[in-house]
């Protein structure tokens, strides 16, 4: 699935990876198409049944994360969803929710666990990760000793950019923001541990929440590959950068090629495309122990 058109429902917002659809005042369609990105540009090739996973996994994660804080979903049943969303059971079944539309904040609430990435260059070259100091002698995928969070600003085009949480607090307001700072580090911690359980590292990861008047949900995707990095926990080894579910294989893929990183992106090869495809039901299965629905 590129892209998709539903009789009876305005299609808001077509992003890298999502269609959003307005339903009435109240609610919002999200479904997850199979298109990647890679370095903020949209592939030629999609990866078969990717948005599927992505969104299955998310209902797996907010149903066991009520406990910490609400969240939007209301449905992924299509045959629930109002007409005449119901009528498109092969387009949205397994890849779409119904969730109720909230005021996103404006911020990215991310949370690192271990030491890679952008925070692993910015630790070798001030030795603090967004301006928090950890301490000296630590190397590429270290676990930290405790899990940082470390916010962002919502880029409309190009990368988020890293911001303090003095710069998020003047954003949203002191408060609020120490409010989703100890949501954010209790979601990571509590699925962090269940997914250690499963055999699955979640490195780090990013939340976005929204609001009704003044209620807070946990809104969007939820620890997933494409929103965190999951390492295999028995390939584990620090030191050096990991094998990964999520999408870094391709982004590793990318790095080999002469691309200057910009529109149009190069051709996946079908083993690329099958592998990755593969590492996302991977991942859902280790997780949920379970079949994801494909059909």
């Amino acid at each position: 699935m590129r892209t998709l058109e539903l009789s009876g429902a305005d299609k808001i917002n077509s992003g890298k990876v999502r269609e959003i659809f307005s339903v009435g005042s109240d609610l919002l369609l999200l479904v997850a198409t199979d298109r990647i990105s890679a370095f903020d540009v949209i592939l030629p090739k999609t990866i078969p049944n990717k948005g599927k996973i992505l969104n299955q996994i998310s209902s797996f994660w907010f149903e066991r994360t009520k406990h910490i804080v609400d969240n939007h979903l209301v449905s992924i049943d299509v045959q629930s969803f109002p007409d005449p969303l119901n009528q498109y059971v092969p387009e949205l079944s397994g890849r779409s929710s119904l969730v109720k539309r909230c005021d996103p904040l404006p911020i990215e609430c991310v949370v690192r666990g271990y030491l890679t990435g952008s925070g692993w260059k910015d630790y070798k070259q001030t030795g603090s990760v967004c301006g928090i100091k950890l301490g000296a002698g630590l190397m590429e995928s270290d676990q930290l000793d405790s899990p940082i969070f470390t916010p962002a600003t919502k880029a409309k085009t190009g990368h988020d950019i890293n911001i303090s949480f003095d710069e998020a607090s003047q954003i949203v307001g002191r408060d609020l923001a120490e409010k989703v700072r100890r949501i954010s580090l209790e979601l990571y911690r509590w699925g962090s541990d269940y997914a250690r359980e499963k055999g699955i590292i979640i490195c780090d990861t990013k939340f976005e929440f929204g609001q009704i008047g003044s209620q807070l949900y946990l809104i969007d995707e939820v620890l997933t590959p494409d929103s965190s990095r999951f390492w295999p926990a028995d390939r584990y080894t620090a030191g050096r950068s990991q094998p990964s579910f999520d999408k870094q294989f391709i982004r590793d893929y990318l790095e080999t090629l002469d691309w200057d990183k910009k529109y149009p992106g190069p051709e996946l090869p079908e083993e690329i495309v099958k592998a990755s495809a593969e590492r996302y039901v991977d991942a859902y299965r280790m997780l949920t122990g379970e079949e994801p629905q494909l059909d």
